[in-house]
């Protein structure tokens, strides 16, 4: 028998809604006696003034759960009402979402009204054996990026630097400059200004509806910054299953795996190093593994900052990331310091599918140039306090005399885009392998 419209519907409805109620509040979090609820499952606690708070169960135990609110209520009471809300617990995703910059939530932040979607419940890794190794070459625009540290159409890479070293300009060149599909910036724990900033470099570009916007900013709460992550891989996941290339930004992984943290210790899980809580180490390469290419179909470009707390670069999430990634570009700050941008320092960057995307012409002289840069590091000390005499050793005086030229090739502003096959040539030229 087919099914009647007025049967659908009052299957919808919820004739006994599972509750509890507040029974402990704390700085940030509160727990409550129910409802029976699983891990990320968002529930509403009744105020006192009518409204609503949404919070998010982080914490399940016998004795009832914990949950952290989505954004700051004031009038939350111990004996507050908490209900199930399974209605609210989907992802935002659609077509609806190109060219609009929204919150963690999927709801719009640009003024432009509401955006038609659909809802799904939670994204998954690609299956290991429908994934497949970048085939084609990703231009970037950017010299030292597209000669030395070429990437591909699915890789996931990581820019790595402390404060102050030019990160924010790379992203913005990087968002610009990449011919694909779909540019997703995810911005996680950023200052409302460069949000603002952000979305007007996106909002006035030639194709602004080729980008999109998920943003949970400093002041939100971790579980906000947190959900912004799951909101943008959903667009992304969304876009790359109809075939389209996307690139997803996400600015920055630290900030993330600091949510994770707040998450992590209000849930009871124990810090380990640097405080980090388990949940962290677990729920990163999860994030990397939903990117990239698939097998007959599209593919998501992954660029993940990762801040690290000196220029040493040795903090845990940099090691953990650079360990999950297919490459990583390193920002240094004595470059930054003598006006070289970007600050690219070549010799601790790497792309692990370059050998596999270029000629061998090109990977050799990449190879050759690297080489000479890293002779001149090495010998740094001895060359420019005087003690090197010219002509003791063939390889350091080429390293020299290379050092300067390549650097004038490496150099670039930010608004100037390089051809690929102009890249290849200058390199070429700007030193002979």
């Amino acid at each position: 028998m087919k099914p009647h419209r007025f049967l659908d519907r009052l299957a919808a409805v919820d004739t006994a809604p599972l509750y509890g109620h507040l029974d402990e509040l704390g700085a940030g979090f509160v727990r409550a006696t129910g409802p029976a609820a699983a891990l990320g499952e968002l529930c509403d606690i009744a105020g006192p003034d009518g409204r609503e708070a949404i919070a998010e169960v982080v914490a399940v135990s016998e004795r009832g759960i914990t949950l952290i609110p989505l954004e700051q209520h004031s009038g939350l009471r111990l004996g507050a009402r908490v209900t199930a809300a399974p209605g609210r617990s989907g992802i935002a995703r659609g077509d609806g979402f190109a060219g609009r910059a929204v919150d963690a939530l999927g709801r719009p932040i640009d003024g432009k009204g509401r955006i038609d979607r659909t809802t799904r419940i939670e994204g998954a890794a690609i299956s290991a054996l429908d994934r497949v190794n970048p085939a084609a070459v990703l231009a970037t625009g950017i010299r030292a990026i597209d000669g030395l540290l070429t990437l591909g159409v699915g890789q996931r890479v990581g820019i790595f630097a402390a404060s102050g070293v030019g990160k924010t300009s790379l992203v913005e060149q990087l968002a610009r400059q990449i011919d694909c599909d779909r540019c997703i910036l995810c911005l996680v724990g950023e200052r409302g200004r460069e949000v603002s900033d952000l979305w007007s470099l996106a909002a006035t570009s030639a194709a602004p509806d080729r980008f999109s916007l998920v943003a949970a900013t400093s002041d939100q709460s971790p579980v906000m910054r947190a959900r912004a992550v799951e909101q943008a891989l959903a667009l992304a996941e969304y876009w790359r299953d109809r075939g389209e290339h996307v690139v997803l930004m996400i600015d920055s992984i630290t900030r993330l795996a600091m949510a994770l943290r707040e998450i992590g210790l209000a849930a009871g899980a124990p810090p380990t190093v640097r405080a980090y809580t388990p949940n962290v180490f677990a729920v990163l390469p999860r994030i990397v593994e939903r990117c990239g290419a698939v097998r007959g179909g599209g593919a998501i470009t992954a660029i993940m900052t990762v801040l690290s707390e000196t220029d040493e670069v040795d903090d845990p999430i940099v090691e953990v990331m650079k360990s999950l990634l297919d490459g990583h570009i390193v920002l240094s700050r004595t470059l930054a310091e003598q006006g070289h941008f970007p600050a690219i320092d070549i010799i601790r960057s790497v792309s692990r599918q370059a050998s596999r995307l270029i000629d061998p012409d090109h990977a050799a002289q990449a190879r050759e140039i690297a080489s000479l840069l890293s002779t001149y590091d090495e010998n740094r000390v001895m060359i420019e306090s005087g003690v090197y005499r010219a002509r003791s050793s063939d390889r350091i005086d080429r390293a020299i005399a290379a050092r300067e030229p390549i650097a004038a090739v490496l150099r670039q502003p930010a608004d100037e885009r390089s051809d690929f096959a102009q890249t290849v040539r200058a390199l070429k030229t700007s030193w002979p392998s």
